[in-house]
């Protein structure tokens, strides 16, 4: 105890909101947004407790606790992607999404693998550094109002004069009035002349057997005025200045060393990078036609998901203890297609189940993010009040089941084309409707549908 509370003291563990959810509490939330696939989000919520549990221990046994990376079989549309990503916005983690097959052909049309340590360690930098601008806003808003005023009134110069304080109380009394009606909002069409830095090129990029890389050092901070990043005075109104001085403040007051530091440390603690398409890398080599990448892509993975350092432009990255979660529909091959050292990577596989029409019908109407609600919140904006009936949603839910038995099943993927068609003349109509109070029964839906459903051709192209 003595040793875990001394390294505690010594390196506290950045505090994230995965210290204060249990796996009951992150399941709970899930739920909010993901119908079913109980297993997946069992796996997912212990995965994530894990990292808690592991930031409580000793240095020297917590650096031995590997991940437990995740495989999620299941066809497409069950919801694997979402339960990651709520998951990582849960937590506040850096999250990345990305499909395994960017990786074949590497030199042709594929990807280097290490490229999306570096992507993770960009969303991650932009997230502290998100966080750092909330820090700092109200004194960044403050030292703006200051910059604005002296604009709108320059600061007295120092003379020798029996006047000095009378012009000094006279000058404040015009600078409180001013900054009275600069908080009014009486002043944002006031011009006023601002010094403005060109914006900068965007950074070079080069290739080279590492991949694309963006060349960290700008150009603009070694020689002056190359490249862009002259200043040069501008004349604004007062509205268009506060967004560009705003900025300005940002860049002062963010150390961007720190935020860097704060990044690179979250990914290697807290990171999540979701890698689809697992299915399309499984496979062994056949010898000819695109088939030789698949297992070359499996190792090219393998040091990653091992743990290994990666260079990026804010520093080496360790990827020891991010977590991987991979996902596939495994339809042609299976999980003992992966190369065996890939398996031993992804000791917890969770098989996620096809939807049936009962999943649909709460997929429509339970969820924070139902679909139903999500169109009634559209026509509401523009006055119209849709209402949904229970036998409308049954019979959405009972059509989309249909097709995806009938053709390609795509899970809950199918509702979206279906609920296009049924609102279709709603929404093209709705700016000009003068039926302001609209109820979607089983016979609109269906009337809505009939042709496409009885012409089978039509129906594979539209839903």
């Amino acid at each position: 105890m003595a040793v875990a509370l001394a390294r505690t003291q010594d390196h506290p563990p950045e505090e994230g909101k995965d210290t204060e959810l249990t796996p009951q509490e992150i399941v709970a939330e899930l739920d909010k947004f993901i119908i079913g696939q109980k297993a997946a989000k069992r796996a997912v919520a212990i995965a994530l407790r894990n990292r808690y549990r592991r930031r409580k221990l000793p240095p020297e046994l917590a650096d031995e606790i590997a991940p437990k990376n995740i495989l999620m079989i299941g066809p497409t549309g069950v919801g694997k992607t979402e339960i990651s990503r709520r998951l990582a916005k849960l937590t506040s983690s850096p999250f990345l999404k990305i499909e395994a097959s960017k990786f074949t052909e590497v030199g042709y049309v594929g990807r280097d693998v290490e490229s999306m340590i570096r992507d993770l360690v960009r969303i991650s930098v932009d997230m502290v550094k998100q966080e750092k601008i909330e820090e700092i806003a109200e004194k960044a808003r403050s030292n703006v109002e200051e910059k604005i005023l002296d604009l709108l009134l320059p600061p007295l110069r120092r003379k020798e004069s029996a006047l000095v304080e009378e012009d000094l109380a006279r000058f404040q009394e015009t600078r409180e009035k001013l900054r009275k009606q600069l908080r009014d909002g009486l002043l944002e069409e006031r011009p006023v002349e601002v010094e403005m830095k060109e914006r900068m090129a965007p950074p070079f990029e080069i290739f080279s057997n590492a991949g694309v890389e963006e060349i960290g050092i700008q150009i603009q901070e070694i020689i002056p005025g190359f490249l862009g990043g002259k200043s040069k005075k501008r004349r604004v109104k007062i509205k268009e200045a506060r967004d560009f001085l705003m900025e300005d403040e940002q860049k002062r007051l963010i150390d961007m060393d720190l935020v860097a530091r704060l990044a690179i440390e979250r990914v290697e603690h807290s990171g999540i990078i979701f890698l689809d398409e697992v299915d399309k890398i499984a496979g062994r080599e056949s010898g000819h036609g695109p088939e030789v990448s698949r297992e070359g892509v499996q190792r090219d993975l393998l040091p990653i998901i091992e743990g290994t350092t990666v260079n990026t432009r804010y520093g080496l990255v360790r990827t020891d203890h991010i977590l991987f979660i991979g996902a596939g529909a495994f339809h042609v091959s299976k999980p003992a297609d992966l190369i065996p050292e890939l398996q031993g990577r992804f000791p917890i596989r969770v098989e996620l189940t096809s939807l049936n029409k009962e999943d649909f019908v709460k997929i429509l109407i339970e969820p924070e993010n139902a679909l139903i609600k999500q169109y009634m919140a559209l026509m509401e904006t523009e006055g119209v009040r849709v209402e949904f009936a229970p036998d409308a949603v049954d019979e959405i839910a009972d059509i989309a089941e249909k097709v995806n038995e009938d053709s390609e099943n795509i899970g809950a993927r199918r509702l979206h084309t279906v609920m296009e068609k049924v609102m279709e003349e709603i929404s093209f109509a709705a700016p000009d409707v003068k039926e302001k109070h609209l109820l979607i029964d089983r016979k609109y839906v269906q009337k809505q549908l009939l042709d496409i459903l009885k012409d089978q051709d039509l129906r594979r192209f539209i839903l």
